[in-house]
């Protein structure tokens, strides 16, 4: 007997493929009835069988196009007689919008397959997309996610194009940035002067608008491995590109952009040519074969037959590759011999250019040749970043391919006030949230920068209009001078807004515990936040800190020893002033120039002004008190001498460290460092007090650099967990969340998850969200709900 229901999916359903897909699973079961796009997601009508239409419920979500996200599935009794002929799509109604807009996705196989058939019309054609892959919040201005409302609006699709674009049994279906040759964006190469390359005319090949594109690409291939720089525009913005094996080429880059140390990207034609220079597990392996292409972290070898150029990663045990992720990518990668290093377009701690124009002013003195399009990128994606952390995969850099892909929120965030939570000023990332979904953006960038305030501003504008809601509430973080501080209070009072303070290392935990899915009502837990500086409820400024906190509050009940940052934010730059300040802190500096005499570190000290430092940490001029890991970090980085004058960019004393303890081989003997467990005003506190002395007497019998490194790390999880493990027992909890940029560190964080667990401990790190600033909107907007009343 023939039932009616109307069956409501929700989650990012549009755009994606869906109502065909609705369509043809209808057909295969003899259901009929319709399937529209409205504001919440999509809405179907069928008449079946009981069990019939039990199959087509459970077949909505286990075979959803790839990507697809359901988030729900409601069915309700339709009363409505009689039953129609047939299963049509019908046309979308455009109401106020619940449903997620798509992220960026890597090139599917059945358009890779087409793209190198020389049967096929889209043969070497670089912009094939379907609705299973391609250029999605790249490409849009506004919602609804029409053509009209994309950058694709400049080109009108050819009738071979229109056709597929209107026929449900066809995976082009309603794929907006649909094009071929004939009718779509076009590709070519110029020189940095502006003078356009051969199209291929009279070279042999056939004059077709095909072959003029993807000759432009094997041009630029010659170019790379004859050892120019050639700017490349993608999806998400403009890339340089040169051969990674080229060491010149590699050098000329890192000068001419002025990046002198911080490794770079690469890209490789397949898996088996990453394997040459990298070990694969199953879990990275996985990653880079996903819909969003990230850059994976990689275990280096050394490769057998052509070696990489040392500086691709200098100082480093691990390569950061991604796998082509549009048909130009694979076009290019398919001519070349090796990898091919493919960094941000700009100077170094610049915004990626994505205009061609902005391209040609910007980089005309970094690239030899551009390979260019005319299809504009309204939205600039950075290339994501993610890493295997205990056989799970985190993200460290939240952009191309996951951004903006909507949040569902646990249970009890349903308030429906509309929350803008700002960020920080470093890894700047901006959420919107409300009606228990949050819209997380890409990653900005550091505000101080003047293109990526720009950029924060559109992506603020551009959010509110995709989200379909103006704020209610301005959540910012604690920090008084942060830029986005300032920005949300102007906001605020210009808009009569309210605004929410939220602590820095309270987000970092609450962003963990939303991507660990516990509810709005959680019960307090302990987290763990490790990270380079933040704004303390005191006032002062925290970085290594345990909290007892559930969304609505936090206590802070641990936290590392707080030393004096000598010169302020320079300490940041310069290593060896946090290690001098460690020194005078532990009191060991009074006998480092007579007992130490053979150390590096003593004979480099030896020419600073250590009386005025000195009273500089006394008196706090100019060095406020942190409890920084991240200082920590590099107070022992410039001990061991890595980076002990300057880092040329955040992170690199204490990545280098990391390296370094890495290359040791522990034998399971080895016990940590000594240091103390104290308290401190009720306050437990982590004392480095007998650290320094021990390091400094090992440094002097041994100099076993990499082992030395290697027990700093067990040290710092040893005090960690032991600390963690008394509070859980004193305050009955069992849960146990640790972010922060230093839980980035790979090493460290599976020394502390791993002796938590021996500790009958469950410790979570968001493998979905940045454990560093680029997770803090998020953890705000929580923050900032769960205290709506």
């Amino acid at each position: 007997m023939s039932q009616a229901e109307v069956i409501r999916v929700t989650g990012t359903v549009q755009g994606v493929g869906f109502r065909p897909f609705v369509w043809q699973l209808a057909a295969q079961l003899n259901i009929t009835g319709d399937v529209n796009n409205d504001g919440q997601g999509v809405l179907i009508h069928a008449w079946a069988s009981q069990a019939t239409l039990e199959t087509f419920a459970l077949r909505l979500k286990s075979e959803a196009p790839p990507l697809a996200v359901v988030n729900s599935i409601t069915r309700s009794p339709l009363n409505q007689c009689p039953p129609p002929a047939g299963f049509c799509i019908v046309a979308s109604k455009h109401s106020p919008a619940a449903t997620g807009v798509v992220a960026d996705a890597a090139t599917c196989p059945a358009c890779l397959s087409e793209v190198f058939d020389p049967t096929n019309r889209r043969y070497g054609y670089p912009f094939t997309n379907c609705t299973h892959c391609g250029p999605r919040f790249s490409i849009i201005k506004h919602i609804p996610y029409d053509r009209a409302n994309t950058s694709m609006a400049a080109f009108t699709q050819c009738p071979s194009c229109q056709s597929e674009y209107s026929n449900p049994a066809d995976r082009r279906f309603h794929a907006q940035p649909n094009a071929c040759a004939q009718c779509g964006p076009q590709l070519w190469l110029e020189d940095n002067l502006g003078n356009k390359m051969g199209d291929g005319i009279g070279d042999g090949i056939e004059d077709t608008i095909g072959n003029i594109n993807h000759h432009a690409i094997d041009r630029a291939a010659q170019l790379i491995q004859q050892g120019y720089i050639v700017a490349i525009k993608g999806i998400g913005g403009i890339h340089l590109a040169v051969d990674a094996c080229n060491s010149q080429a590699v050098d000329n880059l890192r000068a001419r952009k002025h990046r002198y140390g911080k490794p770079l990207a690469l890209m490789a034609r397949d898996e088996q040519q990453i394997r040459h220079y990298a070990e694969l597990s199953p879990q990275h392996s996985q990653a880079l074969a996903s819909p969003a292409a990230a850059i994976v972290l990689l275990p280096q070898i050394q490769p057998v037959n052509r070696a990489l150029a040392p500086a691709v990663a200098p100082k480093q045990n691990q390569l950061g590759f991604m796998l082509p992720y549009s048909p130009l990518h694979h076009w290019l990668l398919r001519k070349l011999n090796s990898p091919i290093v493919l960094t941000s377009g700009n100077r170094s701690d610049e915004p990626q250019c994505i205009d061609n124009q902005e391209a040609r002013e910007r980089l005309a003195d970094i690239a030899d040749y551009f390979l260019l399009h005319n299809r504009d990128i309204i939205n600039r994606l950075d290339d994501s970043v993610v890493q295997i952390v205990g056989g799970k995969q985190t993200v460290m850099r939240r952009a191309r391919g996951f951004a903006p892909q909507p949040i569902k929120l646990p249970p009890g965030f349903s308030a429906t006030q509309t929350v803008l939570a700002l960020g920080a000023d470093l890894k700047n990332t901006v959420c919107f949230a409300k009606d228990g979904h949050a819209l997380l953006s890409q990653h900005i960038g550091d505000l101080e920068n003047p293109s990526a305030q720009l950029d924060f501003r559109h992506t603020i504008d551009l959010l509110a209009q995709l989200f379909q809601s103006q704020p209610d509430v301005i959540a910012t973080d604690k920090h008084p001078n942060y830029l986005s501080t300032g920005f949300g209070a102007q906001q605020a009072a210009e808009k009569n807004l309210d605004t929410f303070a939220v602590q820095h290392h309270h987000a970092h935990i609450a962003a963990a515990m939303i991507d660990a899915g516990l509810p709005a009502s959680s019960e307090p837990l302990l987290g763990i936040a490790l990270d380079g500086l933040g704004f303390g409820d005191d006032g002062s400024f925290w970085g290594g800190e345990i909290l007892l906190a559930n969304y609505q509050k936090s206590l802070r009940v641990a936290r590392l020893q707080p030393v004096s940052m000598l010169g302020g934010n320079v300490a940041m730059r310069e290593p060896w002033r946090n290690t001098l300040a460690h020194l005078f802190a532990s009191g060991v500096w009074q006998t480092l120039a007579k007992g130490y005499k053979e150390l590096s570190i003593t004979e480099f000290l030896s020419d600073k002004p250590i009386a005025i430092l000195q009273k500089m940490a006394a008196q706090q001029l100019n060095s406020p008190a942190s409890s920084s890991a991240g200082r920590l970090f590099d107070a022992v980085a410039a001990l061991l001498n890595l980076c002990r004058e300057q880092q040329t960019y955040e992170g690199q004393a204490a990545t280098q460290l990391q390296t370094l303890a890495e290359e040791y081989r522990p034998t399971g003997s080895e016990r940590s460092l000594p240091f103390d467990i104290l308290n401190t005003s009720g306050l437990m506190e982590i004392s480095w007090q007998r650290f320094w002395p021990e390091i400094l007497q090992r440094l002097k019998t041994h100099s076993n650099l990499p082992q030395l490194a290697w027990l700093f790390h067990l040290t710092l999880a040893q005090a960690v967990t032991r600390s963690t493990t008394q509070l859980a027992q004193q305050h009955r909890v069992q849960t146990v969340m640790l972010s922060g940029g230093v839980a980035h560190n790979r090493l460290l964080s599976e020394m502390i998850i791993q002796r938590l667990d021996s500790n009958n401990l469950h410790c979570h790190i968001a493998g979905n969200i940045p454990s560093n600033d680029g997770g803090i909107a998020l953890g705000q907007a929580a923050i900032a709900l769960a205290n709506l009343k």
